[in-house]
């Protein structure tokens, strides 16, 4: 906990509110700058690294045990120079020592803890670790003592050590070459994708829980594109388990206490096979991508749970995690009050006394609220007992009049927990997680035909050009009225997927003029012209230890898999051939990557999927305030469409895209151009008509 009365360290001038959580320790913090790295070699003193984020419960339990401990302190002062790190704001960093810890140790996780030479190379990796000896672990006490007194009397073998570690993992790197950019014949190409998405979907049908959806053991994690690639497959091979793997998975979480039944959103994932007891952290880009998830999946299979939660999550983001100024708050940590959770669970008797005796019992029952808690005691209200036909029956209502109360006794519940005391909001301001947050929310208004939405990504749009966007270059982060950090792949891909899903929404040509000159930038600053892909930092970013390159689609997908995607939709989009060879370089790239972990890069498979599948490209020609155009994009976005392109050319999209100037534009009507594989049918003017040339074939 912060002691406003303590002296700050450095930390106390920096922007992370991870930082300043760390700006009254009594550690001699500095943050990653020249100053410390000087200081270390003049003084030639090790490192101490810590990498983390403002929201990270074990990080909490790290500085509450030992950064603010006067003993830990001590040692950290007397031996090393210690530097923290904000891993949401410095990817780059966080992923290389990343990458040295799950090297040395087989695992890894936040806090990320470092020791290093002057040189910035690592001689000792770790986690999170007690004051003392305790859960098995060593004792941060004893490690910094030890290493600190070996540092002064056998500085050569930590040294020698650090060297190995480094050749090591980097002989590792060079060992795993990505494929030359030459292309494989077509007949090979699509042998080879086959091949590698069937394994994938194989891999996730062996482990799916048929129970409680969700794939392999707990902990379980949400990874939406996990998700989205299945549902491409189903509609692919009209496959019905691939559907129902999404369907069980979808609902389960929904009923799971991973989700926020009374203020909607959902948590970072679920520490049991059940989706019962979250870690209780929510961050934007979970949120962005269920988001995503459940609109795609309420287009392909209309469940109306699947359209009631996305607007929920939505409400969600609006509420809480949306900035004055229009850009979208970072995350919401699992503490309150320094536990845990506490903010979110509930008694009988806090429910009954803010419901009323009859209408509290009610609540406890749809919700799994019980006096022995399924939670430490207490209660995270959820849904996975839940039989609301006999709860309605046994309570003499119709389900309707039920679910109508049980709506009544959330908004008394919200109102109630409101005014307990909030975990804290991480209020930076991501580029990358705002660009997911702006697809998630095009999306919602393509598919549930609300504009509300897309004026609020819109909005985000804008704040990023004017504060985030300057000199032909994107930046990474703003907080308190400062914007930092050159920005990295995953802001130029992430960002260019929400523009390119904002025109689809709205057919204002600015967001796709954005995305192509953000596309070109990133061609500059990121492609690899000797191997093939994107690095992660820009050429002219600080130079590290390694210049990271990602693939790999975890919680988030990597922006190598978003950008494979964005490249496709651009190519069919503007009918570039750059662009289209930009695309097969991409997708030919990482081929030995995806060969063997095939279920390890959903979102790089969907763009495979996108490759695979013949191109229907629809030109919607007229003015985009006729009043036929809201009917004939609620007839195209009604059905899952993942393969297919939507233009709007309503009289300068020619300036953009030469090719459609052979499309007339007439003022009293719209009409609707449908190609595909090579082939245009007979343009129709009639939404009636544009509707049964969709449904010919999706």
């Amino acid at each position: 906990m912060i002691n406003t009365e303590q002296k700050t360290n450095r930390l106390s001038n920096e922007k992370s509110p991870y930082l300043l959580q760390h700006a009254y320790n009594p550690v001699d913090w500095y943050p990653w700058e020249p100053e410390a790295f000087n200081k270390a070699q003049s003084e030639n003193k090790p490192i101490f690294l810590s990498i983390g984020y403002s929201t990270c419960h074990w990080c909490h339990v790290m500085e509450r045990e030992s950064f603010e401990d006067p003993e830990v302190a001590e040692l950290l002062n007397r031996y090393f120079i210690s530097i923290k790190v904000d891993r949401e704001e410095r990817p780059d960093i966080d992923h290389i020592y990343m990458e040295f810890c799950q090297a040395l140790t087989g695992s890894g996780g936040w806090p990320l803890t470092i020791l290093m030479t002057p040189e910035k190379k690592p001689f000792f990796t770790g986690t999170y670790f007690p004051k003392q000896r305790r859960y098995g672990r060593a004792g941060l006490m004893d490690i910094l003592s030890q290493i600190g007194e070996l540092w002064k009397s056998d500085e050569k073998k930590i040294r020698q050590s650090a060297e190995e570690i480094f050749n090591m993992i980097t002989s590792h790197k060079a060992d795993i070459r990505l494929q030359p950019l030459t292309s494989p014949t077509e007949n090979d190409f699509e042998a080879w994708a086959r091949e590698i998405l069937e394994t994938a979907y194989q891999t996730f049908s062996k482990t799916f829980d048929r129970h409680y959806g969700g794939f392999g053991c707990a902990p379980k994690f949400p990874s939406p594109h996990n998700l989205t690639f299945l549902l491409r497959y189903a509609q692919d091979h009209t496959d019905e388990k691939a559907a129902k793997m999404v369907r069980t998975t979808l609902d389960m979480m929904g009923k799971g206490g991973i989700y926020d039944h009374i203020g909607f959103g959902f948590a970072r994932y679920s520490t049991d096979e059940k989706w019962l007891v979250p870690h209780f952290e929510k961050m934007l880009y979970d949120n962005a991508l269920l988001a995503i998830a459940y609109l795609e999946s309420y287009q392909y299979q209309h469940q109306p749970q699947d359209d009631r939660k996305a607007q929920e999550i939505f409400s969600y983001i609006l509420r809480d995690m949306t900035s004055p100024e229009g850009g979208f708050y970072s995350a919401e940590d699992a503490d309150s009050e320094g536990i845990e959770g506490k903010f979110y669970v509930w008694t009988p008797n806090e429910i009954q006394f803010i419901l009323g005796a009859e209408h509290g019992d009610l609540y406890c029952q749809a919700y799994d609220i019980t006096e022995e808690g399924n939670f430490e005691g207490k209660n995270i209200p959820n849904l996975l007992p839940a039989d609301w036909d006999t709860l309605a029956s046994s309570a003499g209502l119709s389900y309707d009049s039920l679910r109508k109360q049980l709506e009544e006794s959330r908004l008394k519940l919200f109102l109630a927990r409101d005014k307990r005391i909030h975990p804290h909001k991480d209020d930076k301001i991501l580029t990358s997680w705002n660009g997911l947050m702006i697809a998630a929310l095009a999306k919602g208004a393509q598919i549930l035909a609300d504009p509300s939405y897309s004026e609020v990504a819109e909005k985000a749009v804008s704040f990023i050009s004017n504060t985030l966007y300057t000199k032909k270059r994107l930046l990474a982060r703003y907080r308190d009225g400062e914007a930092a950090h050159l920005g990295y792949l995953d802001d130029y891909a992430f960002l260019i997927w929400g523009l390119l899903e904002l025109y689809m929404a709205t057919g204002k040509l600015q967001h796709l003029e954005f995305a192509l000159t953000l596309q070109e930038e990133q061609e500059k600053l990121f492609l690899d012209l000797e191997s093939g892909g994107y690095f992660l930092t820009g050429s002219d970013a600080e130079e590290l230890l390694i210049r990271p390159k990602e693939i790999y689609d975890g919680a988030l997908p990597s922006g190598n898999s978003v950008s494979a995607l964005n490249l496709l939709r651009l190519a069919r989009l503007t009918g570039d051939n750059h662009w289209e060879k930009r695309a097969e370089e991409q997708l030919f790239a990482f081929r030995s990557n995806l060969s063997d972990h095939p279920s390890g890069y959903t979102a790089f498979l969907q763009a495979l999927q996108f490759a695979m599948n013949q191109s229907k490209e629809i030109v919607l020609a007229g003015d985009l305030l006729h009043s036929d155009l809201p009917e004939m994009k609620k007839i195209f976005f009604s059905a899952f469409r993942p393969y297919s392109t939507l233009l709007y050319h309503e009289g300068s999209l020619g300036r953009l895209i030469p090719w459609v100037k052979d499309y007339p534009v007439e003022s009293d009507k719209v009409t609707a151009y449908v190609c595909e594989n090579f082939s245009c049918h007979k343009p129709v003017h009639a939404p009636a008509e544009f509707s049964l040339l969709l449904d010919e074939k999706h």
